[in-house]
């Protein structure tokens, strides 16, 4: 919010809700180790979740 100036969230809002994205399509990778954890990060890929000691990683296409 205060990166784009407004001192009120309705006014940031307005913005975030005019963001149309291409596509909602996502490529997916699966972590285990804190290098390919790091790895993915640093390729911009963002943490979904954890599941059975797996960490899923998502990326829009």
């Amino acid at each position: 919010m205060n990166m784009l100036g407004h001192k009120n969230i309705k006014n940031t809002l307005i913005y975030t809700q005019l963001v149309k994205f291409e596509s909602d399509k996502y490529i997916c990778k699966v972590a285990k180790t804190p290098k390919e954890i790091s790895e993915l990060i640093e390729a911009g890929f963002e943490y979904v979740c954890e599941q059975d000691g797996l960490k899923f990683f998502r990326k829009r296409k």
